[in-house]
């Protein structure tokens, strides 16, 4: 846009004015073309208006947006170093010189106040433990009124009681025999001979003194189970299909057969045929657990006491199938019914199947 300057009427002027208003008419031209310049220059620059609005608009955001992220970064920073520098104060402040809140004459109270406590509880605890073991004695159980009847171990080991193998493959059953003879190491004749005395059979082999005396223990030497002794048959029967299978029960101090009857050992088919099994060769011949062996005067002081056993000669059984077979302890006070554990109730549960192949 152009300004339009309107023009006055000059006033009349002396002569000695003249050439001062020539030189304002070169100002106001020069002037006057200023202007026009300028018009042009703003006329051009509005052509495009919008887009240099725009653009500074754009600068303007990301200027603001700038300028928020460092202010949010200055306070995040200044809002941990405050936190910092209230933990630390807290850890120790050296105005208070107090650590946790608390001065060391605090500290020190407390301290003292739980070393004293702990050490009251600990002299508490100490004397009822101590009260205790006075009560208890190490050889013999002072309540037995709740242990159960003694129940039963096989082996050889084998896992669910089942007994598979093949004669004419010593892999299937080699491992068997080797459960054996370890077993069976403790009870060499010459071991109970030398560690053991010989008793007479059929009476308690009952000793008297003090319990804190060391108890003597009768001999059962490996030789009493003769053909499942591992000593005229190092296979135990197992290259022929007669498998041996021994019957320990377990210890209970104190535990003596009532009525002064032997507890026996009965085995049989458990569910199927009963000719499965044509014949069983007991080993004692008697099958049954000596009294010569109680009682049981415990670990501490019965210290070679070895355990009678009891071995089942399965030299007849049915060949290729599985026979169920359930051994039972038999004797006045012995509890065989508890069906919830088959070494209690039933007493042992074991599975030869399929039976030996020949």
């Amino acid at each position: 846009m152009r300004r339009q300057l309107r023009s006055r009427r000059a006033p009349t002027l002396p002569y000695g004015y003249r050439y001062r208003l020539d030189d304002q008419d070169e100002v106001n031209q020069n002037y006057l073309a200023d202007e026009e310049e300028e018009a042009e220059e703003e006329a051009r620059v509005m052509v495009v208006p919008d887009l240099e609005e725009e653009e500074e608009e754009e600068e303007e955001k990301e200027e603001d947006e700038k300028e928020e992220e460092e202010s949010h970064s200055q306070e995040t920073d200044s809002a941990l170093w405050r936190k910092l520098q209230i933990v630390n104060e807290y850890l120790w402040d050296p105005e208070k010189r107090t650590s946790l809140a608390r001065t060391g004459q605090s500290w020190s109270l407390i301290l003292v106040i739980y070393f004293f406590f702990y050490a009251s509880l600990a002299a508490v605890i100490t004397l009822c433990m101590y009260t205790l073991f006075l009560t208890i004695s190490p050889y013999m159980p002072t309540f037995t009124e709740r242990v159960k009847p003694p129940g039963v171990m096989i082996r050889p080991f084998a896992h669910s009681l089942n007994f598979n193998f093949n004669v004419s493959e010593p892999d299937t059953w080699q491992h068997y025999v080797i459960s054996l003879n370890g077993f069976l190491q403790g009870y060499n004749d010459s071991l109970q001979e030398e560690m053991n005395v010989d008793c007479p059979p059929g009476q308690y082999f009952i000793q008297d003194g003090d319990e804190d005396e060391d108890k003597k223990a009768c001999q059962f030497k490996r030789s009493f189970l003769k053909n499942c002794s591992g000593l005229e048959d190092p296979t135990f029967g197992y290259s022929t299909g007669q498998p041996c299978i021994l019957l320990k029960m377990n210890r209970i101090v104190g535990f003596r057969p009532e009525r002064g009857d032997p507890v026996k050992v009965s085995c049989k088919v458990q569910r199927g045929d009963e000719n499965d099994i044509r014949s069983i060769n007991y080993y004692p011949e008697s099958a049954s657990f000596d009294l010569r062996y109680y009682p049981y005067y415990g670990k501490l002081t019965h210290v070679n006491y070895t355990s009678p056993l009891v071995a089942m000669h399965f030299t007849d059984v049915v060949k290729n199938q599985a026979v169920p077979v359930q051994c039972q302890l038999k004797g006045k006070g012995i509890i065989n019914d508890v069906i919830n554990d088959r070494f209690v109730g039933p007493s042992c549960e074991a599975e030869e199947g399929p039976a030996p192949h020949v």
